[in-house]
């Protein structure tokens, strides 16, 4: 790269909902992106105003497997994060989780790029403290329906800080909570697309137990701002550190409230509460206030109605 400032980025799963927002941005801010998708959840099309641009590059991998490549970043975003897409195949799910931490740690390694693990707020569990803040250490079931993901999350994380005291890598990482926008597939099983999608269609809402369990919901471009943010932080910055909205809804407030935003004439129906299904997720956003200067923006209101305008187009 002689000559050039330009950084080179590998953002693994950036076909996907949030991958495919973060490639966009970092395409606009000039960097050398590469793309890499198998195509499990990701959908091509959501990079499909990327290709025409030289600053991108698209490459069909799945990170299970060695990828050899000359980067200076990497975002690993790579696993199905619905329940639906990752109980559908679950040993993949941890291969995704676990093999593929090991792959891009092995390529940061050897390239000496920073690297950035996309983790979750199902680390957590179904909490039994609430907020959940970065020094809490969950209650997860290892053995139950979803495991494959939480518990993979969970390993990858271990991976990532193990390669950093072993290796002095250059890691951060990212507990995601819930996030919602444009591009979220209409079969993903997700709370806001499930009810954004019926209501669109005229069906009833579907809530599973009373509707009274919570849930904080981050609009796409607040959370790109947020991972950007932490790839940029002082590297002392590892993480973990919770990128989310602290605002908190009940699920029958979102339907209530997609129900209106939409214009639909609608009924709410209850249904059995999966196992493992946790009553109460919320970050505790304070690290990532005073480390990163980072807290999210979008109201709610104003993101479901940026994403019910996105569902009616593609449905």
């Amino acid at each position: 790269m002689s000559g050039t400032t330009r950084k080179r980025v590998l953002v693994t799963g950036g076909a996907g909902f949030i991958g495919s927002h973060l490639c966009e941005r970092l395409v606009a801010a000039g960097d050398d992106v590469i793309c890499l998708d198998n195509y499990f959840t990701g959908v091509k099309d959501n990079i499909a105003a990327l290709l025409p641009q030289t600053n991108f590059e698209l490459l069909r991998h799945d990170v299970t497997f060695p990828l050899y490549v000359e980067v200076d970043e990497i975002y690993n975003l790579a696993c199905p994060a619905s329940p639906i897409h990752y109980q559908y195949d679950p040993v993949q799910t941890t291969k995704t989780s676990v093999h593929g931490a090991i792959n891009m740690l092995g390529l940061a390694k050897r390239t000496g790029a920073k690297i950035l693990q996309a983790s979750t707020s199902e680390v957590y569990g179904d909490p039994d403290v609430h907020p959940q803040a970065e020094d809490y250490r969950g209650n997860v079931n290892a053995i139950g329906p979803r495991g494959c993901y939480d518990e993979g999350k969970r390993c990858a994380e271990t991976l990532f800080f193990d390669y950093y005291r072993q290796h002095n890598l250059n890691i951060r990482v990212a507990r995601i909570f819930n996030t919602y926008g444009p591009r979220m597939r209409a079969d993903d099983g997700r709370v806001v697309s499930n009810f954004i999608v019926q209501a669109l269609r005229g069906e009833a809402l579907t809530i599973y137990g009373d509707g009274k369990q919570t849930r904080s919901f981050c609009f796409v471009d607040d959370m790109i701002d947020g991972l950007v943010a932490l790839m940029a932080a002082p590297d002392t910055e590892t993480g973990p550190v919770n990128l989310g909205n602290p605002d908190e809804f009940s699920i029958r407030q979102l339907a209530e409230l997609v129900i209106e935003l939409a214009g639909a004439k609608v009924e709410i129906e209850t249904r059995p509460l999966p196992e493992d299904d946790p009553m109460q997720r919320c970050p505790d956003i304070t690290r990532a206030r005073e480390t990163l200067d980072w807290q999210p923006s979008i109201k709610l209101r104003d993101g479901l109605a940026d994403t019910i305008s996105y569902f009616k187009s593609v449905l």
